[in-house]
């Protein structure tokens, strides 16, 4: 019913930018939050950044706050993730999710990929020092 398609990942170097997109193929109205997770070899998945269906407004755990950015194109239902600055610990496959609550804060809480149930196959990202 709902699927989920993530690109534009690559290789690309240290202080560089790099900008994911996330169609969204349904209906998105049903739900009251959106997001990126990303998963690094050896580590469980992590939610970093949050999008309220609800307000706009985003959110975003401390590792990436103030070097990447989420937004939305609601004309085109395509979520973005614009990412400068990158660093080598940014290396990770990464992943957009919605979620039918409307909370941000519980979305950024850890393990909250648990009990999410839409996954697109994700996209790589891999940061060169």
């Amino acid at each position: 019913q709902v699927q989920l398609v993530e690109s534009g990942g690559g290789l690309v170097q240290a202080g560089g930018s790099l900008k994911l997109s996330c169609a969204f193929i349904g209906d998105m109205a049903q739900y009251g939050a959106i997001g990126w997770f990303r998963q690094a070899p050896g580590k469980e998945r992590e939610a970093i950044s949050c999008l309220s269906l609800e307000d706009g407004t985003t959110y975003y755990t401390d590792s990436v706050k103030g070097r990447f950015s989420i937004s939305r194109n609601t004309a085109r239902n395509t979520i973005f993730q614009q990412m400068n600055s990158l660093k080598p610990e940014d290396t990770a496959t990464y992943y957009c999710a919605p979620d039918f609550d409307t909370s941000c804060q519980w979305y950024l809480s850890p393990r909250s990929y648990k009990y999410l149930e839409v996954w697109g196959q994700g996209t790589l990202v891999t940061v060169s020092a």
